[in-house]
């Protein structure tokens, strides 16, 4: 493994290399970086934490970030929509279910108020929207 000292420091004093290591979905470099210190809800030049523009299909980045103490339920500044609502959207159920781990509401709408299920619908995918059916009336208990 390679020593954290020898990640690049970001010359710009900007976050975008724990959002870039986090969109390409590559796990050593997430991991090294939150252990030298890397904020995982500071914001890269495009506005966004490293939760937002992760790669959607790799649980283990979310579950990496949300362990460091990531915001599962911050919205996007622009559409409003929370992790949740991307994840659910492209069906990846693995990480929809370590984001509920780690804290994640599915009951807040985004912008247009529109819901997590409910671009699972729009999408046909149908194991996030069992998912969240059964989460919504286990909680309704």
């Amino acid at each position: 493994a390679e020593p954290a000292s020898a990640i690049p420091m970001d010359p710009c004093g900007n976050n975008d290399l724990l959002a870039n290591a986090a969109a390409r979905g590559d796990t050593g470099a997430v991991e090294r970086l939150l252990d030298s210190g890397a904020d995982p809800n500071a914001l890269n030049s495009f506005g966004r934490t490293p939760l937002q523009v992760m790669m959607m299909g790799n649980p283990r980045v979310a579950e990496l970030l949300l362990q460091r103490g990531a915001d599962p339920n911050r919205p996007d500044p622009s559409t409003g929509c929370l992790p949740a609502h991307d994840v659910a959207c492209e069906g990846f159920l693995d990480t929809l279910q370590v984001l509920h781990g780690g804290g994640a509401r599915f009951d807040l709408p985004n912008h247009q108020g529109r819901l997590p299920i409910d671009l699972a619908k729009n999408g046909g995918h149908f194991f996030v929207v069992h998912y969240l059916q059964e989460l919504s009336e286990t909680l309704k208990q």
